[in-house]
């Protein structure tokens, strides 16, 4: 890695390009050196998924869209003889690429026979953004991506990109910040250069671990830039020689990457999840704690979009890690600046800290939204805040408090998506999508002989 980090972007963020004409729009791009367009969606696993179109085509991806072979796409429910995916633009998302200069990106969503493909999770997001629009709503998320900065050792083993972040505390270690500079800086400065406002940047309490925080928006919104925050990391890390992952547990003994979600409604004029006269002194309102009962009833099937990998798990345990504390819940409690639990409340909204880095923002958001209005709709009851840590309850004042467990595994998050209906119910088909694709990693997780089971058995008997 260079010692000398590039000049940080500093001064007034750049104003978002916002085009309602093509032509328009092409005459920018060409004004930048820019000569072609990614066709970008994702996958069901919330992967980036591309076609590089010229410039001068950019009215076709807008019309009829970028062509892929469906079957060739995880999780779109398209088989090897069914139609073509056409990844169709949105033109209001449309930014360069400033880590590649000369190239631009728009996102995208799957139409078939000229239609809204319901097996595209930014179309079953839309689904659920419309029935908060019908109320006059609107969900703004904050996400913050937690990630691994990592390097390639001797034989390929992975270990923190920084050889002297070796701190057994490491959580905003100024010389751990300081010696990574060139990637988190680089890193910045691609998303300010798009019109995403990154406000702080800090090491996390993993070796090799970072974070970035940057404005929230409307909730569609924010998946877009949780997806372009991705491209850009794993790019910038891969030119410096390093690795980048959101995986949620790289290492057994340290806390792994979250991406907690934090939450709230408005209506054009106000935040309506905030009351200052909140009895509870948690600042929100009624509406709030409705939406917060929905999250907890429906949390056992939300860990299933939130925490989607075999490897989650190992993320969301009972227990503590080698720094004290995991950072992730695995109770469906709610608390104030409680960090123990699942939902912690920041004074006016909430924070969902269930999210990891493995999560497809898309389906993770739109079940959130599902379970929120399911909440609103029965106005369910969260019960009292708890604010303790939770970490040190045992198994029996948990079980007395009536504070239920998180699914430990992925096949039992599963269960519990297949077995909610309201959660089932928002993704529609790519429920099913998910759900198999799903069965199909945790049977080969099982089948699937471990170091660890060798050097425990192999001699044992």
């Amino acid at each position: 890695m260079s010692l000398n980090p590039a000049a940080p972007a500093g001064g007034p963020l750049p104003e978002p390009q916002r085009f309602h004409d093509v032509e328009a729009a092409k005459a920018y791009l060409l004004a930048q050196g820019v000569g072609y367009v990614l066709a970008q969606f994702v996958d069901i696993h919330g992967v980036a998924k591309a076609k590089s179109m010229p410039v001068a085509h950019l009215e076709t991806m807008l019309k009829e869209g970028a062509g892929f072979a469906g079957f060739a796409i995880w999780g779109v429910g398209i088989e090897p003889h069914g139609p073509d995916f056409m990844a169709v633009g949105d033109l209001k998302t449309l930014s360069l690429v400033p880590w590649q200069p000369g190239l631009a990106r728009m996102v995208c969503e799957g139409h078939v026979h000229g239609e809204p493909w319901p097996c595209d999770s930014r179309v079953a997001l839309r689904q659920q953004i419309a029935r908060l629009s019908a109320r006059g709503w609107t969900l703004f998320t904050g996400l913050e991506p937690e990630f691994s900065l990592l390097r390639r050792g001797v034989g390929g083993t992975l270990e923190p990109c920084d050889p002297s972040d070796t701190l057994a505390k490491p959580c905003y270690d100024y010389k751990g910040l300081s010696r990574t500079r060139v990637f988190l800086e680089r890193l910045s400065d691609a998303m300010r250069k798009v019109g995403i406002d990154v406000y702080q940047i800090d090491h996390e309490d993993a070796n090799g671990q970072f974070e970035l925080n940057y404005t929230y928006a409307d909730c569609l919104t924010s998946a877009d830039h949780f997806i372009f925050f991705k491209m850009a990391a794993s790019e910038i890390a891969h030119e410096l020689g390093l690795v980048c992952s959101f995986m949620p547990k790289p290492f057994a003994n340290r806390p792994g990457n979250g991406m907690h979600m934090h939450l709230s409604i408005g209506d054009g004029k106000r935040n309506l999840f905030q009351d200052k006269d909140d009895p509870r002194g948690l600042e929100l309102s009624t509406l709030a704690y409705h939406f917060l009962g929905g999250l907890l009833a429906h949390a056992p099937a939300l860990t299933a979009l939130c925490a989607p990998t075999v490897n989650s798990y190992k993320r969301l345990v009972v227990g503590r890690s080698l720094t004290g504390a995991t950072w992730a819940p695995a109770y469906i409690s709610y608390g104030d600046n409680n960090r123990s639990s699942m939902v912690r409340i920041p004074k006016g909204r909430l924070e969902l800290r269930l999210p990891d880095g493995s999560a497809n923002p898309y389906l993770a958001t739109a079940a959130v939204i599902a379970a929120g209005l399911d909440g609103i709709e029965r106005q369910l009851d969260p019960g009292a805040p708890r604010n303790v840590n939770l970490y040190d309850w045992s198994e029996a004042q948990l079980k007395e408090a009536g504070i239920g467990l998180l699914p430990q595994n992925l096949s039992a998050a599963l269960d519990a998506l297949e077995a909610d209906p309201v959660v089932r119910g928002a993704l529609g088909p790519l429920a099913g999508e998910f759900l198999k694709l799903k069965r199909m990693e945790w049977l080969e997780y099982m089948r699937h002989v471990s170091d660890w089971e060798v050097k425990t058995y192999l001699e044992f008997f």
